[in-house]
C-alpha cells in the first residue's frame, strides 16, 4: 500500500510531460515550419481541445468507471507517446502538427483525470494530501519539457520529443504493473449517458466545480504565457534571462505549493485552503501591471515564482472537493467531466490574451485573468466546511 501513491505520482509526472512538449520546442518548430510566434497559443489550444474532446467522450461512456483505471491509463499513455513521437518527423506540416497535438490531448484525458480517479479509489482519508502530490506531479510534468530543452541545448529539438515519449510509456507500464484497482472503487456496469450529469444535481458538487472553473481560467493561461512574459522582459529591458530554464523553475515551483496545500488542508480544511490560494492568485493578477514591467529583475522573477505557487495550490483542493461530493459509482466520470469543462475554459482565456496582447499592453493584459479567481471565490461563498 505504501508504494501505491509514489507510483501514481511518478507515472503522472512521466505521462504529463507530453502536455507542453510542443510548447517547449515551439521556437524551433516555428523556425522549421516558418510560423509566427503567436502560433504557440494555437498549438496549446489544440492540445486543450483534444483533451476536452477526450474527457467528454470518456465521461459520456464512463470509461474510467466501467474499466480498470490502471489499464485505461496504460493504454492512453502508450498511444499518446506514439502520437507525440510523430511530431519529430521531418515531413511534419503545420496542419499535421496541430492534429498530432490534438490527438495527444485526447489521450491525456485517460491520464490526468484517470490518475486522480485511481488515487481516489485508494485513499478516502487524506485524499487532499494525496491529490496534492498528484497535481504536483502534473506541474512537474508540465514544466519538464522546458527543463529538457535547456539541458539539451546544442542537440536537435527532436530529442525532447523522444524523451517525453519514452517517459510516457514508462509511466504507463509502471501504473499497470504496480497499481491494482483500489479498495474503494465501485465500477459502473454499463454505459449511462446521463451519468455525467447526475453529479451536478448535488449542490456541494456544483459549488466545488464552479470554483474549479474559475481557477482554470487563470491557470493554463499563466503557464502558457510565462515564457512570453520572460521574453517580453528581455526585450523591454535588454536583459539576457534564460527563458527555458526560468520557465521550468517558475512553473515547477507550483508543485511545492500543491504538496504544501495538501498537507495544510488536513489542519485548516480543504475549502479554506482553496479560498486562501485563490485569493492570493487573484491579488497577483491585479498586481501584475506593477511587477511585470519592474526594472528589477529580482522583483520580477520573485513575483512570477509567488504567482506560480498561488495559481496551482488550489487545484488539488478543488479536485478533492469534487471527488468527495460525487456519487461513488460516477466518481471517475465526475472528475473527467469537470476537467472537460475546465479545460474548455482555458482555451477561451488563452485565446483572449493572445488576441488582445500587444507590445503596448503586455504589462497590463494579464489583469484579465483575475476574472477567474473572482468568480471562483464567489462560488465558494456559502459552501459548507469540508
Amino acid at each position: 500500500m505504501k508504494r501505491i501513491l509514489p507510483v501514481i505520482v511518478l507515472s503522472q509526472f512521466f505521462c504529463t510531460s507530453l502536455w507542453f512538449a510542443g510548447n517547449a520546442m515551439m521556437g524551433d518548430i516555428a523556425q522549421q515550419l516558418h510560423l509566427e510566434p503567436s502560433y504557440l497559443a494555437y498549438l496549446t489550444s489544440a492540445v486543450q481541445l483534444g483533451f476536452i474532446t477526450g474527457t467528454l467522450i470518456f465521461a459520456i461512456l464512463s470509461i474510467a468507471d466501467r474499466f480498470s483505471p490502471s489499464r485505461v491509463f496504460f493504454v492512453c499513455a502508450v498511444i499518446a507517446a506514439a502520437v507525440n513521437w510523430g511530431v519529430s518527423l521531418n515531413s511534419i506540416t503545420p496542419l499535421t502538427l496541430m492534429l498530432l497535438r490534438f490527438i495527444t490531448g485526447f489521450f491525456l484525458a485517460g491520464i490526468y483525470p484517470v490518475g486522480m480517479k485511481i488515487a481516489a479509489d485508494h485513499y478516502q482519508q487524506g485524499l487532499g494530501k494525496s491529490l496534492g502530490f498528484l497535481v504536483g506531479a502534473l506541474v512537474i510534468g508540465t514544466a519538464f519539457p522546458h527543463f529538457l530543452k535547456s539541458m539539451l541545448t546544442g542537440l536537435p529539438w527532436h530529442y525532447v520529443i523522444y524523451a517525453t515519449s519514452v517517459l510516457s510509456v514508462s509511466g504507463g507500464i509502471a501504473m499497470v504493473l504496480m497499481v491494482p484497482d483500489g479498495p474503494y472503487r465501485k465500477p459502473g456496469q454499463k454505459i449511462n449517458l446521463n451519468g455525467f450529469l447526475q453529479s451536478f444535481r448535488d449542490r456541494e458538487f456544483r459549488t466545488a466545480a464552479f470554483g474549479y472553473f474559475g481557477h482554470m481560467w487563470e491557470l493554463y493561461a499563466f503557464w502558457v504565457f510565462v515564457p512570453v512574459m520572460l521574453t517580453a522582459y528581455n526585450h523591454h529591458w535588454g536583459t539576457q534571462l534564460n527563458v527555458s530554464l526560468l520557465s521550468f523553475f517558475i512553473i515547477v515551483t507550483g508543485s511545492i505549493s500543491c504538496v504544501f496545500s495538501g498537507l495544510v488542508s488536513q489542519y485548516i480544511g480543504t475549502k479554506r485552503t482553496a479560498t486562501i490560494s485563490l485569493t492570493v492568485s487573484c491579488i497577483c493578477c491585479l498586481l501584475s501591471p506593477l511587477l511585470l514591467i519592474n526594472h528589477s529583475a529580482v522583483i520580477f522573477i520573485t513575483f512570477l515564482f509567488i504567482w506560480s505557487m498561488a495559481v496551482i495550490a488550489d487545484s488539488p483542493m478543488f479536485s478533492t472537493l469534487v471527488a468527495q461530493s460525487a456519487p461513488p459509482q460516477f466518481k471517475g466520470t465526475a472528475l473527467t467531466i469537470i476537467n472537460c469543462i475546465g479545460f474548455a475554459i482555458t482555451i477561451v482565456s488563452i485565446q483572449l490574451i493572445n488576441a488582445l496582447r500587444t507590445t503596448d499592453n503586455e504589462g497590463f493584459i494579464y489583469m484579465l485573468l483575475a476574472a477567474g479567481p473572482v468568480l471562483g471565490l464567489v462560488a465558494l461563498i456559502g459552501k459548507r466546511k469540508m
